[in-house]
C-alpha cells in the first residue's frame, strides 16, 4: 500500500480502495457535501455512507459535482436495521439508490445483525448482486457466529465485514476467521471517536515517524491488512488523514499498538444492541 488508489481486491474480483471517507454524523446538505468534495478532490476514491445517516442525497450530490467518472469511485450505503427483511431491504436498496443518484452502487451492507432478520435480509442483497444493482455485498458488526450462521446456507458468501476495529478493539479472533473465509475486514471508528490522540504510546510513536497519532492508527489498519474510513468534515484532516502511504510501521511497534486491546468498544455490542 504506497498510494492513496491502491486497492483490495475483494474475493469476487471487484477492487476496492483500501482507504475512504466515513460520513456518519455529518450533516445532510452543506457539510457532508464540501466533505465528500474535499476527499474526491485529495485523492479519495471510497465514501462509506449508510441510510440511517440520513446523508445520501448530500454524499450523491457530491459526486456528481465531483465530476470524476464513475467507474473511478467506490460507494458504499447499508440497509437499517428497521428495513431488513427480504421486501422491505428491496425498497431501502431502491430508496438509497435513488438518494444517491446512482445507477449502481459498489458495496451494500447489511448495518447490524438483526436476530430473525438478517438472513432474509441476506436473500435481497443476493439477488441485488445477482441482478447487477451492487458490485459486491456484505455485512457490518458481524461476529463470527453471525458469519457462521450467514455462511451456512447463503449463495454467495459476504465480500466484507465491517466493524468496530482499533488498538482497544483488535479483534483478533475475528481478523482470523475473515482472512480464513477470504472476507475483507473494514474498520469503522478506527481513531476511536478521538481517542487516539490522548493514548500515550501512539503520541510516542507519532514523535518517533513524524506523523500524528492519527496517521499512526490508520496506518497499523493497512499493515494489519484492514481497509480503514476515518471520518471526518474537516478538509485539512481529511487530507491528513490520508497521508499515511509514505512510511511503515515496524514489526516490533506493531507488536506494541497491538498489546494495547482491551477489547473496549466505543460503539454498541453487536451480540446486545436493541435498536
Amino acid at each position: 500500500m504506497k498510494h492513496l488508489s491502491d486497492a483490495t481486491v475483494l474475493h469476487n474480483g471487484v477492487k476496492m480502495p483500501w482507504f475512504g471517507l466515513g460520513v456518519w454524523k455529518a450533516k445532510e446538505g452543506e457539510e457532508v457535501e464540501n466533505a465528500v468534495k474535499s476527499a474526491i478532490a485529495a485523492g479519495y476514491r471510497s465514501i462509506d455512507t449508510a441510510a440511517v445517516y440520513q446523508n445520501e442525497a448530500g454524499v450523491g450530490a457530491a459526486i456528481k459535482a465531483a465530476g470524476v467518472p464513475r467507474e473511478e469511485l467506490f460507494i458504499t450505503t447499508k440497509v437499517w436495521n428497521a428495513d431488513q427483511g427480504y421486501e422491505s431491504t428491496l425498497q431501502a436498496f431502491e430508496a438509497s439508490r435513488t438518494k444517491l443518484g446512482l445507477d449502481y452502487v459498489d458495496l451494500y451492507l447489511i448495518h447490524w445483525p438483526v436476530k430473525g432478520k438478517y438472513k432474509e435480509t441476506w436473500k435481497a442483497l443476493e439477488k441485488l448482486y445477482k441482478d447487477g444493482k451492487v458490485r459486491a455485498i456484505g455485512v457490518s458488526n458481524f461476529q463470527v457466529h453471525h458469519l457462521e450462521d450467514l455462511m451456512a446456507d447463503c449463495e454467495v458468501k459476504p465480500m466484507v465485514n465491517q466493524v468496530e476495529f482499533h488498538p482497544y478493539l483488535v479483534q483478533t479472533e475475528l481478523r482470523a476467521f475473515c482472512k480464513q473465509a477470504g472476507i475483507q475486514l473494514e474498520a469503522w471508528s478506527p481513531l476511536m471517536q478521538g481517542e487516539v490522540f490522548r493514548v500515550p504510546l501512539l503520541q510516542e510513536l507519532a514523535e518517533k515517524y513524524g506523523k500524528t497519532p492519527a496517521q499512526i492508527v490508520l496506518r497499523w489498519d493497512l499493515q494489519h491488512g484492514v481497509v480503514t474510513i476515518p471520518k471526518s468534515v474537516n478538509p485539512e484532516r481529511i487530507k491528513a488523514n490520508a497521508d499515511v502511504f509514505d512510511f511503515e510501521l515496524s514489526a516490533e511497534d506493531m507488536a506494541r499498538i497491538d498489546a494495547l486491546d482491551k477489547h473496549h468498544r466505543f460503539g454498541p455490542d453487536p451480540d446486545n444492541f436493541d435498536f
